[in-house]
C-alpha cells in the first residue's frame, strides 16, 4: 500500500475538501504520485468517473476536483460510497459508482457494516502505484454516537491504520473548544490515531493565535501543523456542498443578472461556476421565501435529485409566477437536467422512483414531457451546440426519458444524438448536459445573445491556477514536510 494521511474535521464544512485538494496539488508539485480518497461522501453534486469496463460511475465532485489536483483521471474507487439525499430522512446509495438502492437514515446505519468491505476494496485499488494517498473524512470523529458503525472517519482510520490530522475552523468561533473537546470525548483507540491538528480559515495576523496554540497544547498535547489563512483562491474552485449556497445568495451587481432558484434537492450547481467567473455576470442564488429578481436577464433552473418534489416546492414558493412574469418581460431561461424536465408540460414517475407523488404538472415553458425510468444514464460525453455549431463537453447523470414537439429544436447533439429542446422564440433552452457553460467559446456566444460580452476566460485554466495558488498558500503556512512525513 501507498503511504497515507487523513484529514478529519471538528465538524462539517471546515474546509477539508479544499485542504485535501491543495495538499494533493502540493504533493504533485513535489513529484509524488498522489491520489485522493474519501470513504463516504454525502452530496447531490456528483461527477462521472472511470469504472472498469463500463461507461461510468458516480463519485462526489470533491473527489473529481481532488483528482484534477493530482493530475490523474477520477476513479469510482476514490469515493466508494456516495449518498445522494432525496428526502429529509432518506438517500440514494451509490457504491463503487453504481446505485445500490435507497435507504432511510436509520436503515443506512445498519447497512454500513456491509459497506466497509467495499470501502477497503477501493482503498486497496486507489493505493496501487501511488506514493501517497490523502484521505478526506466526513462530518466529524466527535460524532461518537455513530462510532460503532462508522466507515467515514475513525472507523476507517483504525481499520486502514491511517494517521489523522484534525482540522478546526476558526471562522466559526470556538475553535479551541472544538479541538480540545474532540480530544476529550474520543476513545483512546481513536485519539491515538491523531498525529496533530491545523487551524483553517484564519483572517488577519496568524500570530494572534499563538496563545490559542499553547492552550490547545495544554489540553491535548497535540502538535500544531500550522494556521491556514482565508484562502481567497478557494472561491474559484467548484463548491461541493449545498450548505455553501447560503453564502452565495447574492453577488456583486454587474451587466447581466442570472437568477438561480435554490431547489431543496439542488444537484450539480457548480454548473453555474463558469458564469460566476465572468466579469460581466452576477449570479444570484435565490433562497426559498424570496422572489426571483425582476431585473434578472436569465433564470437558470439547475439539476435536482428529486425533480417532482422540487417542482412542487417551486410552485409553493411562487417561483412559477415569477418565471412566467420573467418570460413576459422577454427574459431567457435555461433548464439543466432536472431543471430541463421541470420546464415541460408534465413529469410522470409511474414506478415511484423518486417518491410517493407520481405525477406533477410542469412549468409549461417547453412543449415536452418526461417519464421517469429505472435505468440511469451516467456518462462523460462530447457534444456540440446546435444553435452555435460549437463544441461542448460535459457529462450526463439522470433518470427519465423526455419527448415532445420542442425537441425538434435540440439544444445540443450528444454522441451523435439530439439532446434537449429550445422554444420557438429561442429564449427557453433545456438540456441534459451538465458542464454546458464550461465550454468557453459557447459561453461567450451564449452571453452575446443576452447582450453581454464574455470575458474570454479559460475556465479550466482558472481552476488549475486556483489549485496552484491554494497549494502555494498551504506550503507557506503549513509544515507540509511534517504532514507528508507522518504518512504511513
Amino acid at each position: 500500500m501507498a503511504r497515507a494521511i487523513m484529514l478529519q474535521g471538528t465538524g462539517s464544512d471546515v474546509g477539508k475538501t479544499v485542504l485535501v485538494a491543495g495538499l494533493c496539488r502540493a504533493a504533485k508539485k513535489r513529484g509524488l504520485k498522489v491520489r485522493p480518497f474519501k470513504p463516504q461522501n454525502m452530496s447531490n453534486n456528483a461527477a462521472v468517473a472511470d469504472i472498469e469496463g463500463e461507461t461510468g460511475g458516480e463519485i462526489g465532485r470533491a473527489q473529481w476536483l481532488q483528482a484534477i489536483a493530482c493530475g490523474v483521471a477520477p476513479s469510482v474507487h476514490m469515493n466508494p460510497v456516495l449518498l445522494k439525499p432525496q428526502t429529509d430522512i432518506g438517500a440514494q446509495v451509490i457504491v463503487q459508482g453504481k446505485v445500490l438502492g435507497e435507504a432511510r437514515a436509520r436503515d443506512y446505519q445498519a447497512l454500513k457494516g456491509r459497506l466497509m468491505d467495499a470501502v477497503l476494496d477501493s482503498w486497496a485499488k486507489v493505493g496501487e502505484g501511488a506514493d501517497l494517498v490523502i484521505v478526506e473524512g466526513a462530518g466529524s470523529p466527535a460524532e461518537i454516537n455513530l462510532r460503532s458503525r462508522d466507515i467515514a472517519n475513525m472507523g476507517f482510520a483504525t481499520r486502514a491504520n491511517v494517521p489523522v490530522v484534525l482540522v478546526g475552523d476558526i471562522d466559526r468561533g470556538g475553535v479551541i473548544a472544538s479541538v480540545a473537546g474532540t480530544h476529550l470525548i474520543l476513545p483512546e483507540e481513536d485519539r491515538r490515531m491523531i498525529v496533530g491538528y491545523l487551524i483553517n480559515k484564519f483572517r488577519g495576523d496568524v500570530t494572534l493565535f499563538d496563545d490559542g496554540i499553547k492552550a490547545i497544547d495544554t489540553f491535548t498535547g497535540w502538535r500544531c501543523f500550522g494556521v491556514v489563512p482565508w484562502l481567497k483562491a478557494a472561491a474559484r474552485l467548484p463548491s461541493e456542498d449545498s450548505v455553501v449556497l447560503e453564502r452565495l445568495a447574492s453577488g456583486e451587481a454587474r451587466a447581466l443578472k442570472v437568477a438561480v432558484p435554490m431547489l431543496g434537492r439542488i444537484a450539480n450547481f457548480d454548473d453555474l461556476d463558469p458564469l460566476k467567473a465572468e466579469p460581466q455576470v452576477e449570479v444570484v442564488f435565490v433562497p426559498p421565501g424570496q422572489s426571483l429578481p425582476r431585473d434578472a436577464g436569465l433564470v437558470v433552473i439547475p439539476g435536482s435529485k428529486s425533480t417532482i418534489g422540487d417542482l412542487l416546492k417551486f410552485r409553493e414558493n411562487g417561483w412559477d409566477h415569477d418565471l412566467a412574469a420573467h418570460r413576459k418581460r422577454g427574459g431567457h431561461v435555461v433548464g439543466i437536467c432536472g431543471g430541463f424536465q421541470m420546464l415541460g408540460r408534465i413529469v410522470r414517475d409511474p414506478d415511484g422512483i423518486e417518491g410517493t407523488v407520481t405525477e406533477a404538472e410542469g412549468l409549461g415553458l417547453l412543449d415536452i414531457e418526461t417519464i421517469m425510468e429505472p435505468e440511469k444514464t451516467v456518462r462523460n460525453v462530447g457534444a456540440r451546440s446546435v444553435p452555435f455549431d460549437l463544441p461542448l463537453e460535459g457529462y450526463e447523470i439522470h433518470l427519465g426519458l423526455t419527448t415532445g414537439p420542442d425537441m425538434a429544436r435540440p439544444s445540443a447533439v450528444i454522441n451523435n444524438m439530439d439532446d434537449g429542446a429550445i422554444s420557438a422564440d429561442g429564449k427557453v433552452w433545456g438540456t441534459y448536459l451538465h458542464g454546458l457553460f464550461g465550454a468557453d467559446a459557447f459561453r461567450a456566444r451564449f452571453l452575446e445573445t443576452l447582450g453581454v460580452r464574455g470575458g474570454g476566460i479559460d475556465y479550466r485554466a482558472e481552476v488549475e491556477r486556483a489549485l496552484d495558488e491554494v497549494a502555494e498558500e498551504l506550503e507557506r503556512h503549513l509544515d507540509c514536510d511534517a504532514i507528508f512525513g507522518l504518512a504511513c
